[in-house]
């Protein structure tokens, strides 16, 4: 009799755990919100690498994501628009008062993006195209990266819409840094590149030096030590143009241009030598022998120059000599489609 209770109560138990239970399967177990997948760095905004055409247009798939344990059982239609009010707060969060190093709004010469994006029944992802034109208009106005120039976005939410925004920091919002990139630009290493100071024994070093493009065959520096956030960087640009004409064909070495837009007052000078009688680089590639799909590109670029910094002491003027070489390694992952993906930046 005791066995038969007991059997009764653990029936009656498992019975009313049953009932209790929601069907996770078809419930939603959560809320189902929009989002964009923009997930910022610590400075608060997501690189976008957009391969340079001066002449073309590039386009940027930024995700949207609905939440959620369960299928979007209907069509929703996604509004995005631009969102300056974000953009303040986070220069004034990260810059404060040095305007001149704020995040700039892209113009819209630059890019164009649909207003609204559908995310359809049964799915629960989206991609919000934006076609950036770099060149600007009809190619005639290139965009200047000596600005930090950003797309700033929000998803808009109203009662009237068939969707909420998530409402969640850095899920509604996307603050795109646009990085325009080519064969020759990303992040190179410094440590053979001697920068010295006329009358000063000893040299100034940097652990990497940032390239930045200027057209599909160019980039540019800042010269010695300046990099972006310093206020005259523009007045110190050293371009540097990667040709075919090879000087030495049994290391591979190709020559390169050099010159600075501004030097009537930095009075930028390439220096050569017997050791470096021109400028030049070599570009190599291999693939990885224990992931084959993995290709490595090495670039080494060879230079000596001088320049005077006019504007730390205005109304003196300090001689800087710069020699060495700068080298960078760019890992592709062939396996993937999207070239902008490939790199593993």
């Amino acid at each position: 009799m005791k066995k038969i209770y007991i059997l009764f109560s653990l029936a009656i138990a498992i019975g009313a755990f049953c009932t209790s239970c929601n069907d996770e399967w078809t419930e939603e177990q959560f809320r189902q919100e929009v989002s964009f997948k923009a997930e910022p760095n610590g400075n608060g905004v997501k690189f976008a690498y957009l391969r340079y055409r001066p002449d073309g247009t590039v386009r940027y798939e930024l995700p949207i994501i609905l939440s959620g344990s369960t299928m979007n059982p209907d069509t929703k239609t996604v509004h995005v628009t631009l969102d300056p009010d974000t953009l303040a707060v986070l220069n004034n969060e990260q810059y404060g008062g040095r305007k001149e190093i704020y995040f700039q709004q892209l113009d819209p010469q630059y890019y164009s993006f649909p207003e609204t994006v559908e995310i359809p029944a049964g799915e629960c992802t989206a991609v919000l195209p934006i076609d950036f034109t770099l060149g600007g208009r009809e190619g005639n106005n290139p965009l200047d990266e000596s600005e930090k120039w950003v797309l700033p976005l929000t998803i808009v939410d109203d009662d009237s819409y068939d969707y909420k925004a998530n409402p969640r920091k850095h899920y509604r919002k996307a603050i795109l840094r646009i990085s325009p990139f080519n064969d020759y630009s990303g992040s190179y290493a410094a440590n053979r590149y001697q920068i010295a100071m006329e009358g000063v024994s000893s040299t100034f070093q940097m652990d990497r030096v940032r390239s930045f493009v200027m057209d599909d065959q160019t980039i540019f520096i800042y010269a010695g030590t300046r990099d972006i956030d310093y206020l005259d960087r523009k007045n110190y640009k050293v371009f540097i143009k990667f040709t075919d004409e090879i000087i030495d064909h049994v290391f591979g070495k190709k020559k390169i241009e050099m010159w600075s837009d501004n030097t009537e007052n930095n009075k930028f000078k390439v220096i050569t030598s017997n050791e470096l009688p021109v400028p030049y680089y070599t570009m190599t590639e291999e693939f990885d022998v224990q992931k084959p799909y993995l290709k490595r590109v090495y670039i080494d670029i060879h230079l000596a120059y001088e320049f005077v910094d006019y504007t730390t002491l205005p109304g003196s003027e300090m001689k800087y000599t710069v020699n060495g070489s700068l080298s960078m390694e760019r890992e592709l992952n062939t396996l993937i489609p999207d070239e902008d993906q490939q790199i593993q930046w």
